[in-house]
């Protein structure tokens, strides 16, 4: 039985760690005459070093791909019980997408070749997974989240020993593993263990995500 909270799209708890101001623009009104001003380019950093580089690479595909699932997620869910409580997680996602998109920018660093792919995929995952039902699909939340955030644990482990610590970077991934971690919690607070094969589904998509964090290190 799900909790009261899950099916009135749960208010989640919010840790106390640096603000990350999320880059979203905002679009003008339909009623206004006159043209927004252009939201002006990011200013350039210097060239990121090789470890920086590839925590922005990678970090930038896996913020599109969950980006991505809870798309897929919505379009199959949004409408139902669920709806508001994948909404809640997805806001927080696209928010993490638009930050390393930033990122790149300002870093000057390569996507992975692979961005297209893992666009396609993840959507894929996240509406094959709710097609199953609503306890499949928060079964798939907390096997993608598991691995986003042990994933992050490792990256803050390895700035925080390097040299010159980026600060920044140390925040941004600091707030975005927190909030990952409350996307597993509300998972299993839905009924994430209550999917059917819910072990061997979790282990399967946990796979892919590992994968696909390998590959976009490479590529």
């Amino acid at each position: 039985m799900y909790r009261k909270a899950c099916a009135s799209g749960m208010q989640l708890i919010r840790r106390s760690v640096p603000t990350v101001r999320c880059l979203a623009t905002s679009s003008s009104s339909s009623s206004q005459n006159q043209e927004q001003p252009q939201q002006p380019s990011p200013a350039l950093r210097p060239r990121a070093n090789a470890m920086t580089d590839e925590i922005i690479r990678v970090d930038h595909a896996g913020e599109l791909g969950a980006d991505r699932i809870y798309a897929g997620q919505m379009a199959i869910l949004g409408n139902g019980p669920m709806g508001k409580t994948i909404e809640h997680m997805w806001e927080q996602e696209k928010c993490h997408r638009k930050q390393f998109e930033q990122l790149i920018q300002q870093h000057r660093v390569r996507p992975t070749i692979m961005t297209p792919i893992w666009n396609v995929a993840a959507f894929a995952l996240g509406a094959g997974t709710a097609l199953l039902g609503e306890k499949a699909a928060m079964a798939c939340t907390v096997a993608v989240e598991t691995v986003i955030v042990e994933h992050y644990n490792d990256q803050l482990r390895q700035i925080m020993e390097s040299p010159n610590p980026d600060k920044e970077l140390l925040e941004t991934i600091t707030k975005f593993r927190d909030e990952e971690q409350e996307h597993h919690d509300t998972g299993i607070d839905c009924g994430a263990e209550q999917a059917p094969f819910y072990k061997a589904m979790t282990e399967v998509i946990k796979f892919g995500c590992k994968t696909a964090i390998a590959i976009s290190k490479k590529i």
